[in-house]
């Protein structure tokens, strides 16, 4: 499902999702916009002055057009709804539930006006993985993609995605680890630094151990400590440092938090990034059925 705004995004956000259609398995798309009124804009009625259906209509068939125009590939089974409701997160959201879909595509945008406060609503509630396709980024596959790591059980099901496109694109994987000196450290008659080299090496021996369950055992992790920063934005600088161009981010890590819910850190990342593609897992119920459609490649 990829959800439309009727303004420039659009156009960015359907020639980017056309690259990636082949390289995730996607056999049907939903275009959707959603607003809590579906009158058409006014700049939208002076650009196309023939429009004389209802909104909706009007709305689903210039969506349509656009779609057309991007030369969207015709083997894609397409189905194309604007859609009114006074919370628009909630009426996306149960499109999302009603149409059982894998995949949410949302765009982010940077110089574009918007707030983006629907795509943010929707990575930290959505039923499935999204992934969220910056405004300025050129169309392309990743070719060097971050993938922060806490070294949890979940974080196992990232890898396997991760090394698959190592695999498939020939990508670079950069594990990163973001750690913390506790506020107690002082008691043990450590130094700030020197107990920050202690939790290094803690998360380096933590890392050797998580990483040998994978096929590649040689990958290095990025060891980035944070003195009181906000987290999302210790990662951000990190990902822009690293001059990635894909985070990989899991729905949770070590809490128990339900698998629909974002964690703290990844929702943290979302709030501050608007310049870096991401691609955020979340477990759909009890099956994998994106994963099972990335893994038939």
């Amino acid at each position: 499902m990829i959800g439309l705004d009727l303004t420039e995004m659009d156009d960015i956000l359907i020639e980017k999702t056309i690259v990636f259609l082949e390289f995730l398995g996607i056999d049907k798309c939903y275009f959707v916009h959603v607003a809590k009124d579906l009158a058409i804009p006014q700049d939208i009625l002076e650009k196309y002055p023939d429009l004389l259906a209802p909104g909706d209509e009007s709305l689903e068939a210039l969506i349509s057009d656009k779609l057309k125009k991007f030369n969207f590939p015709e083997n894609i089974e397409l189905e194309v709804f604007a859609e009114e409701g006074n919370h628009p997160l909630d009426t996306f959201l149960r499109w999302a539930k009603i149409k059982d879909v894998d995949l949410i595509i949302m765009g982010r945008k940077e110089t574009l006006e918007g707030s983006g406060s629907l795509a943010k609503g929707i990575a930290k509630k959505a039923p499935c993985s999204i992934l969220m396709l910056q405004e300025k980024r050129p169309p392309g596959l990743p070719k060097k993609i971050m993938i922060p790591s806490d070294f949890s059980e979940h974080t196992h099901m990232i890898y396997d995605f991760g090394e698959r496109i190592s695999d498939e694109l020939h990508a670079e994987l950069v594990p990163v680890h973001m750690y913390h000196v506790p506020h107690g450290y002082s008691k043990t008659g450590k130094s700030f630094e020197e107990f920050a080299e202690i939790m290094k090496e803690n998360a380096r021996h933590d890392f050797q151990k998580f990483v040998s369950k994978h096929n590649h055992p040689e990958l290095e992790c990025q060891f980035v400590l944070n003195d009181g920063q906000d987290d999302g934005k210790v990662l951000l600088d990190e990902a822009l440092e690293l001059e990635v161009d894909m985070v990989l981010l899991g729905s949770r890590g070590k809490t128990k938090s339900a698998a629909i819910l974002l964690g703290s850190v990844a929702e943290k990342l979302v709030m501050v990034n608007n310049v870096l593609p991401m691609l955020i897992f979340k477990k759909k119920g009890e099956t994998m059925g994106f994963f099972d459609a990335l893994f038939k490649i």
